[in-house]
C-alpha cells in the first residue's frame, strides 16, 4: 500500500462492524482500530498499529471517526 492508496472506513452497520476498503477493494469488516491495523498490515503497512489508524491521513472515516462503532 502506498501513501496514495486511500483507506475508507464506512459507517457502522447494525452489528457495529464497519466495512473497510483499501484502494478499489473491500478487505473486510472491522470492529475496532485493531482490525483496521491488521488489514493495513496485510496491504503492506507492516508497522501499523491502533495509533497509526487513529492518526493517519490515509484513512477517510465515513459516518464517524475511530471512536464510533455503533449504529
Amino acid at each position: 500500500m502506498t501513501s496514495a492508496t486511500p483507506v475508507i472506513v464506512y459507517p457502522p452497520s447494525e452489528d457495529g462492524g464497519r466495512r473497510i476498503r483499501i484502494g478499489d477493494r473491500f478487505v473486510g469488516l472491522a470492529y475496532g482500530p485493531t482490525d483496521i491495523a491488521a488489514f493495513a498490515q496485510e496491504a503492506g503497512l507492516q508497522d501499523w498499529d491502533d495509533l497509526d489508524v487513529v492518526r493517519s491521513d490515509l484513512i477517510e472515516w465515513r459516518g464517524g471517526g475511530p471512536d464510533v462503532w455503533t449504529h
